[in-house]
């Protein structure tokens, strides 16, 4: 019997797709470049004494030019992130006149000849340039010929390097991090310190790297604007071209040192100098930078819950009873907020009211979530909680936390510092800001993972962080944007249960947008329908399932939804047929016609009897409801038409996808409700 041999798998990351090659046309210029560009190096390797190297790398002249050069480096290195970090900053999230402009000078020394560079800055610093006299006279500094001139040189050459790659980073960092951190009561100094720099650190350290390196072989620009004095300028690229005359062999010792340092920086980074980022890139910096203690306090938030204790009242804690005796009493929070520009709507609502924000996509819930935290220009929110005009102050002042859709955790930090973070911000104390934070973790049953980063946690765990982080915060007005959309229903169950008890104590205003209608019945106090950034409903969950205004509603709670005009023989639908209603309206009044799927009969002859409304139409689509079954009708002379049946019945019927069947309504079972008009 011959035995059956399996091939072996090719090695990971060498696969080939079947039938590709590379094209010879393209394959030998590659080649060329590639021994191009390695030829000079191999003539260093090939031309090295390397008997004498350590004679060459151990005379005093180098030993004194690389301490030197490693000085000088250090110096400019510093002065780039100084200078180099807020740049990088402002380019990358600030649009301001003259942006262009100021990249291109911040490219420009990468592309100027080192020697022009070196004369620009005589003609700038120098002892007779622009701003030479001036820092001679008024502060005795002279920066040519001396180790001060050197650090500007390199400064001026390998700074670009740093902003380039940071800004890239920058870039390719979604704002919505440090506006969830503003949110939670975070300045902006304090986001910039402990939620930016930490997410950009591996673009930062890549700038860094190579801005030293940079700084450390530079040449032109130093000998032009520093000279080449002996101990005091004259740094180790220098020192090379002053060996080519007298010693070639130990300049090519020292060429090769130089060319050691920047072959394992260029290894250390790994192709991370181009500055661009994507999210696996910030994920797997996150996962491998240190856990980040909580910062020191340092905002001026104003007098609010978080930044006294938590009652167990409040929080589903037990507290101490001398704990709970000092705790202020509970202060409450109305709502007033007049939203122009993109919405066009008015909210006023008591303490403790939840409002489910629905409609469809583009109807503007994420917009006026945005506009009541002052984070778009889409839309201005005028906005009053209690007393207070919160109109013109910073998002971390206003006492507003938003929970975003994808929960926004901060991937460098532990679930629980994440929910800690709000109340660090406030001014609570560590141990009491951490001890609050698990309190709230194990109410959302993820207590267990207190001590895990985002990047281990399921998507329904994060967003049960996310909401915690938000909740512990005790904000005046609490937004939460779908934060129940990435749980499973058993777990979304339990959290519903523990987020109604908590708004159910709450002495602010929720709004929670949600595409869920059990969310907005279960949770809500009222229903907001917008679309187009307007309000078309603003009612009681009853109100709004028994008279929805909107289509997109309608159908949200399972119903069929059609628009209308009435007309003298019945109501005309938007695509064209007629509908009969019981009910009558005028001539010309548009409205909203309203069928449950539980009204809609199915047949597979046309029926005979008393329907006023009958189309004959296709199944295109069955799905199941719970116990029942909604089949999906398409009809040339209806808009397409949900009908709810037993599973038995639709067996009798023998209804599967593309059977003719025929669809009746009474006329008694539809419902209308009248259009209003958008104000102009």
């Amino acid at each position: 019997m011959r035995r059956l041999r399996t091939p072996a798998a090719p090695r990971a990351g060498r696969r080939r797709a079947p039938g590709t090659r590379t094209p010879a046309v393209l394959a030998v210029p590659a080649l060329v470049a590639v021994g191009f560009l390695l030829m000079p190096l191999i003539g260093i390797l090939a031309r090295t004494d390397w008997g004498a190297l350590g004679s060459h790398l151990g005379s005093p002249g180098v030993t004194t030019s690389l301490s030197l050069s490693l000085l000088v480096s250090l110096w400019a290195l510093g002065l780039s992130l100084l200078f180099g970090v807020p740049l990088a900053w402002l380019l990358a999230r600030v649009d301001f006149p003259g942006k262009a402009l100021v990249r291109s000078l911040v490219l420009l020394p990468m592309v100027l000849p080192p020697t022009v560079g070196g004369v620009a800055l005589l003609l700038g610093f120098g002892r007779r340039g622009l701003l030479g006299p001036w820092l001679e006279d008024t502060f005795g500094i002279v920066l040519p010929f001396h180790t001060s001139g050197a650090v500007l040189a390199a400064t001026f050459v390998a700074m670009p390097f740093l902003v380039i790659s940071l800004e890239g980073t920058l870039a390719g960092l979604r704002p919505r991090y440090e506006e969830t951190a503003a949110s939670l009561g975070a300045s902006p100094v304090r986001v910039f310190c402990t939620v930016t720099l930490p997410m950009v650190a591996p673009g930062l350290a890549a700038g860094a790297a190579l801005t030293w390196a940079r700084a450390l072989g530079e040449f032109g620009a130093t000998i032009t604007f520093a000279g080449n004095l002996p101990g005091t300028t004259q740094t180790l690229p220098l020192q090379v071209y002053l060996l080519l005359q007298d010693s070639p062999e130990a300049a090519t010792s020292v060429s090769l040192l130089l060319l050691v340092i920047a072959m394992a920086v260029l290894l250390c980074l790994r192709g991370r100098w181009t500055g661009t980022t994507t999210g696996a890139t910030v994920g797997r910096a996150a996962r491998s930078a240190p856990s980040a203690t909580d910062p020191a306090d340092g905002t001026g938030f104003p007098a609010s819950p978080a930044t006294g204790p938590v009652t167990g009242t409040a929080a589903g804690t037990e507290q101490p009873a001398s704990a709970t005796a000092a705790a202020p009493p509970p202060e409450h929070w109305p709502l007033h907020a007049d939203v122009t520009g993109f919405n066009q709507l008015t909210l006023d609502a008591e303490p403790g009211t939840t409002i489910a924000v629905v409609g469809p996509n583009g109807a503007g819930k994420t917009t006026l979530l945005r506009s009541l935290l002052g984070l778009t220009p889409r839309a201005h929110a005028t906005l009053r909680l209690g007393d207070t005009d919160v109109t013109a102050l910073p998002p971390h002042r206003r006492g507003v936390a938003w929970v975003p859709q994808d929960g926004a955790l901060f991937p460098h930090l532990s679930a629980l510092s994440n929910t800690a973070y709000g109340l660090r911000a406030h001014g609570t104390p560590r141990a009491e800001a951490r001890r609050v934070a698990r309190q709230w973790l194990d109410r959302l049953g993820v207590g267990h993972l207190a001590h895990c980063r985002p990047a281990h946690l399921s998507g329904g765990q994060a967003q049960r962080v996310a909401l915690a982080r938000a909740l512990a915060a005790r904000p005046r007005l609490l937004l939460l944007d779908e934060p129940l959309a990435a749980l499973d229903q058993t777990t979304r169950a339990h959290v519903r249960h523990t987020l109604r008890g908590h708004l159910a104590g709450f002495g602010g205003v929720c709004l929670l947008v949600t595409h869920d209608p059990v969310e907005a019945v279960s949770l809500a106090d009222r229903v907001l329908v917008l679309d187009g950034g307007r309000a078309l409903q603003d009612a009681p969950p009853a109100e709004v399932t028994r008279h929805p205004r909107s289509p997109w509603v309608a159908r949200m709670l399972g119903r069929n939804a059609w628009p209308v005009t009435a007309t003298g023989d019945g109501l005309a639908l938007a695509g064209g047929g007629r509908l009969i209603a019981a009910d009558r309206l005028p001539d010309g009044t548009r409205a909203l016609a309203i069928i449950a799927p539980e009204a809609v009969s199915v047949h597979l002859d046309r029926p005979a009897g008393s329907p006023r409304n009958v189309w004959p139409g296709t199944v295109r689509e069955i799905t199941s409801s719970g116990s029942r079954l909604r089949v999906l009708i398409t009809s040339p002379h209806a808009p397409d038409l949900v009908a709810e049946i037993t599973p038995s019945a639709a067996v009798e019927l023998g209804l599967t996808d593309g059977v003719p069947i025929w669809a009746c309504v009474k006329a008694t079972e539809v419902s209308l409700v009248m259009l209003q008009q958008h104000p102009a």
